[in-house]
């Protein structure tokens, strides 16, 4: 299977695995961290050596550029290039340059965007995966909270070819007198 086959069957894989991902009035630091660690669960469940802030490939802009940026996961696979996963409530250009600048170095970079919506998908070979949440204001002082249920729309009733069954309209007991109390 050719790297670009493999971006898109994981983040695909990735996608299905973050459906389940609940909370309810968290702010935005905690969001990212819960996203964070379904992302590292997901790469635990694959059976790979999983690394939290493993430094990027790209230097940090000056004056700081002898240091490297970090990405939020980085996973290590015996059965193929590595996957790095950046994880962002913002379209930051920043974090593009970084995915793309790994995917030179021979990653397979995925972008988890979470927010209310109106993502921008991300020039290839980054894959995005989107976790839309709900956003409200919080009380005074707390700033924005988010949450994501997991309400998800009733599903499609079968469209079974039974025939409808007649049933009889059951009429008053002719035994009781509506009257009596009985």
């Amino acid at each position: 299977m050719d790297v670009t086959a493999q971006g898109e069957r994981l983040a695909a894989d990735l996608d299905r695995w973050l459906t389940d991902l609940t909370f309810v009035d968290l702010d935005t630091d905690d969001v990212t961290a819960r996203v964070i660690d379904s992302v590292v669960r997901w790469a635990d469940a694959q059976g790979w050596r999983v690394y939290r802030r493993a430094p990027s490939v790209l230097p940090l802009p000056p004056p700081l550029q002898q240091r490297h940026s970090v990405l939020d996961v980085a996973c290590a696979r015996p059965d193929g290039p590595p996957v790095v996963v950046e994880v962002d409530h913002t379209d930051r250009s920043r974090t593009v340059q970084k995915l793309l600048a790994e995917a030179d170095a021979g990653r397979i970079p995925i972008w988890v965007r979470w927010g209310v919506g109106r993502f921008t998908a991300p020039p290839p070979p980054v894959r995005m995966v989107t976790v839309e949440v709900m956003r409200r204001a919080g009380s005074a002082g707390q700033g924005r909270l988010h949450s994501r249920t997991g309400d998800r729309p009733a599903p499609a009733h079968s469209t079974g070819t039974a025939a409808a069954q007649v049933l009889p309209i059951p009429l008053a007991d002719p035994l009781s007198d509506p009257g009596s109390g009985t």
